[in-house]
Order: structure tokens, then sequence, then C-alpha cells
């Protein structure tokens, strides 16, 4: 700031604004980089799952196909249809986009002195951002003038707002263990061992964890939970009128959301950037660490897309009403006493998370095994099973 204010004579102000213009600028820049590699990752997997290649053509191994699609998306024309809120269609792609890179404000990338800001209040301000994004889609469905968008637009307002209470309820269980409401705080609660992650703490952290999985996939619309957006059923649901950059914009945010379910799991739940001691203050192998988490629950992320049909709505809601809600309360009051039997007896915290570690290695270990029976069976020709 003083080199801008003495060399360019700018007030305080300016060389203010300017600041915070580069810095968007950046993050804009490596927001949009990292959701084209998501998208193309999301193609490439679907396409392995689906015995097939996926896009291979556009540079090695397809990497550069999103840099086409970007092209061909910025050159389109932007058409806006007759009868439409002009005003309110035009925002609500990067009010959308806004909901998303403005969660990333309390989340780190790396260690905890790499975030943006470390609020007192770091949760709820995860919790409050996030609806922003059910704002602009309810607007995207109403101002597009289209019935298809419309209904596209109220069911994500239904389906937002009904699992942003497990989600929230969840996250009351990290927070009683942390015994604070900021992000730093949660992330020094847990160690670099898997069964000092706060998701193997308990089997209550443990119940919080799924639910936390869980709501968060229906928050950002991802299959099975991908109702707003139902190609089979609401054309493209909320955006079937958008086209060209806004078009863009929308599936900008689309993978964001993916990344951001990825880095929000990982630094609530699985352990963070969390290091052994005589690593812990290394930056670069903390960032390492917390982008292998995060990619892994996007795989996975992507995997139950692959994987899972389409809920219906009344299955949608009673996932949420009847069984997450139930679940999360149950997280947060077993949570509770169980810490205050541990109070009593110390040794229980640290016998409790080696078994609940062990019980989930196990259950990997049949899964994982079925999984290799299951493409041992596929892979026998016709005829001769």
């Amino acid at each position: 700031m003083n080199l801008l204010t003495d060399t360019l004579g700018m007030t305080e102000f300016w060389a203010n604004v300017v600041i915070m213009l580069i810095v968007c600028t950046i993050v804009f820049a490596v927001f949009a980089l990292m959701s084209g590699i998501t998208s193309w990752a999301e193609r490439r997997i679907a396409g392995r799952m689906q015995s097939r290649y996926g896009c291979n053509r556009v540079g090695p191994q397809g990497i550069l196909q999103f840099v086409a699609d970007a092209v061909k998306l910025i050159l389109k024309e932007d058409l806006i249809p007759d009868g439409a809120d002009r005003f309110l269609y035009k925002i609500t792609p990067y009010l959308c986009l806004m909901g998303v890179l403005a969660t990333l404000v309390v989340l780190p990338l790396g260690s905890r002195a790499m975030m943006v800001a470390d609020l007192n209040v770091g949760v709820l301000y995860f919790i409050s951002i996030t609806s922003i994004v059910v704002i602009g889609i309810l607007m995207a469905g109403w101002s597009s003038n289209n019935k298809w968008s419309l209904l596209g637009g109220m069911r994500s307002a239904a389906q937002i707002v009904s699992y942003e209470i497990p989600v929230a309820m969840s996250l009351l269980t990290p927070i009683l263990i942390a015994g604070s409401l900021s992000v730093g705080d949660l992330l020094d609660s847990q160690g670099w061992l898997p069964w000092e992650w706060t998701a193997f703490q308990t089997p209550f952290s443990a119940l919080a964890f799924f639910v936390f999985f869980i709501g968060s996939l229906a928050e950002g619309n991802r299959t099975p939970f991908d109702l707003p957006e139902a190609e089979s059923e609401l054309v493209s649901g909320f955006n079937t009128e958008y086209s060209g950059f806004r078009f863009a914009v929308f599936f900008m945010a689309e993978y964001g959301n993916v990344f951001l379910i990825g880095l929000s799991t990982t630094a609530l739940f699985l352990g963070g950037p969390n290091l052994p001691g005589f690593l812990q203050g290394n930056p670069f192998l903390s960032v390492a660490v917390m982008m292998l988490k995060t990619i892994f629950i996007m795989f996975v992320v992507i995997w139950l897309r692959w994987t899972l049909p389409r809920f219906r709505i009344d299955q949608l809601m009673d996932l949420s009403w009847k069984y997450l809600l139930p679940c999360a309360l149950i997280a947060f009051f077993g949570q509770s006493v169980f810490m205050l039997v541990a109070h009593q007896i110390p040794a229980i915290t640290q016998i409790t998370s080696i078994v609940v570690f062990i019980v989930f290695l196990l259950i990997m270990i049949k899964f994982i095994g079925r999984i290799r029976t299951n493409y041992k069976e596929q892979s026998i020709p016709v005829g001769l099973n």
C-alpha cells in the first residue's frame, strides 16, 4: 500500500480499492482454473466408470477441454428471454458465485496461518454465507419467465432450507469438542493421526460427520440430490434459459461448490492440514496434505454422481426431516453426555477414538473387497460365467 501511495500518488482509500481489485482478480482466476480442472476430472472419472474414455482430444488426456468449453461459452450470444426480469436475470449467476467464493474466507487452504480471516464465529459465518446460493437459484428460476426454471428454483429453496438444519446441527458436535466457533480452533482440536480427527473421536462425531457430508451434497445440488436441475424432468432446471458466459458462471459455481464440500469436510472433520510435530511448521506440506484430503472427498462426490440414482422429492424431504435431523440431534446430545463421562474417566476418549477408527477401517476393507468382487464378475465375458 505504501508503494502505491508513494509511487502513484494515490490516497489510502484508492490504494485499498486497487489492492482489493487485484486480489479479487487473482482469486477469481484461480477459482476459475480450479473449477475447470474439476469439470475435466469429473468427465474423465465418469468415462472410466461407464467403460469409455471421456474427453481426450484437446490437450494431453483432454486436460485443455475446459479451456475450449470456456472460449466457446464466452463467444456465444447472451440471450435474454421475453418477459424476463432483465436486471435480476443478469445478476443472478454472479450472486451464486459470490456465495461460494465468500465461504473461502474462513476455510484454510493450508495451516491456520493461511486463512484469510480466522473469525471467532467462523462456523456461524460458514453456515450463513452459503444461504446466498439458494437466493441466487430462486431468483434465476423466477426471473427467467420459464415454468421449468421456476419449478427448479422452488425445489432448490425447499431442498436447501430443509438440509441447512441438519447440517448446522451436525456442526454442533465439532463445536462441542473444540469449545469454539472458530474454524482455526476446530483445526487445533484435531491431531494428525486418523483417530485424532473429529470424524473418528467418538461414535457421535462419526455420525455427525456423515450427516454433514450428506447434507452438504444436498445443499450443493449434487447427485442424488440434483432435483433443482434434473435434466430428465426439468430440461436443465433453474438455468434452462441461460446461455453464454452467464451459463458458464453457474457451472463455475457448481464445480467450485464441489471443491468447497471437500475443503469444509476436511477442515472440520478430517484433521485439516495437521502434521506431526516436527513437520508442523512446513507450509508446503500443510497445503499438500489439505489438498490431498480435499481431492479425495471431491472424488467421492463425483463417484456418487455416477453411481446413485436421483431421489424423488418426497424421498428427499423424508431423508432430511425423518432421518438426518434426528441423527444430528442424537450426535449432539450423545456427544454432550460422552464429554461428561470422559471428564470423569479421561482414558475413555483415546480408547473410544481408536475403536471407532478400527471399525471404520474394517467397514472400508469389506467395502473395497466387495468392489473387487463386482469388478471381477463384470470382467468375465458373457457366456463364460
